[in-house]
């Protein structure tokens, strides 16, 4: 079998929604596919730092930031801040508009106060929704927004009660970002994330391939929710978790068993990436 490039996402793929730790198969099946001469990539929405925790399991490179921020065998590949004026009007304008917002730099995060409670009167909802519930509720490293100091960002989540409260930053900032709504949303709560248009996790695996002299057609990847859709129409074949969004899985090639199913394991069998 030709030497494949795998992507994965993290949250809702690779683990369970905030968890750093994946099931063994996955693990496992990780380990054996690159024995085999395959490369294995994280692509993730997760910035650099909070993304860090799961290098430990042995993997190629990764696609963070959305796309924002992308390394390959440890040489950067790509590094697309925002500029200081995307950065201040896209956080002034979703603050007016009383969105809640999580900044995202390359090695810290800073979300708005009240988010914690605001999520507590929500139930459900998809992969992102729970990674960040969970993440508030467990203090994984999202510090408050009074500690924020003007660095780099490359992302800015949002979550909010009715669409209408981001027409005020898509009015100004539409032609530079993607406004990503996500499905599957809990009661009462819409969240999604600013994405700027100059890259995307599908443009991530663009600059991988590139850099490695592969095909796109020698390209799998992996994913659960809609902020993978680029991704998932980039790759030359797609997964889809069973635990995934039905808007996704309606796109992707195969869909597989759920991550705590031991999904991706099942998967890369089937696949012919890890024996």
């Amino acid at each position: 079998m030709e030497r494949k490039l795998i992507f994965l996402d993290i949250d809702g793929t690779l683990t369970l929604p905030g968890s750093n730790v994946p099931p063994d198969s996955a693990v496992r099946a990780i380990r054996k596919a690159r024995e085999r001469g395959h490369k294995v990539f994280l692509c993730t929405g997760r910035n650099p730092g909070m993304l860090a925790p799961l290098l430990v399991y042995g993997f190629d490179g990764y696609v963070g930031s959305g796309g924002g921020y992308v390394v390959c065998e440890d040489k950067v590949l790509y590094d697309c801040p925002m500029t200081k004026e995307q950065q201040e009007a896209g956080m002034r304008l979703l603050k007016e508009a009383g969105v809640f917002r999580t900044v995202e730099a390359r090695d810290e995060a800073y979300g708005d106060s009240g988010m914690a409670e605001f999520l507590n009167r929500t139930s459900g909802g998809n992969s992102e929704l729970v990674r960040w519930r969970k993440a508030l509720e467990e203090d994984l490293n999202i510090r408050p927004m009074e500690e924020f100091d003007g660095r780099p960002i490359y992302k800015i989540v949002y979550m909010c009660e009715k669409e209408e409260q981001l027409e005020p930053a898509r009015r100004v900032l539409d032609d530079q970002f993607y406004f990503l709504v996500q499905d599957l949303a809990a009661a009462n709560c819409l969240n999604g994330e600013m994405i700027n248009r100059r890259f995307s996790k599908g443009s991530g695996v663009e600059r991988i391939a590139a850099e490695l002299g592969a095909d796109l057609s020698d390209t799998i990847g992996f994913g659960d929710s809609m902020n993978d859709l680029e991704m998932i129409k980039t790759v030359g074949f797609s997964v889809c978790m069973g635990n995934g969004s039905p808007a996704l899985k309606e796109i992707c090639d195969k869909v597989c068993p759920p991550v705590d199913e031991d999904g991706l394991e099942q998967a890369f069998r089937e696949l012919g990436l890890c024996g």
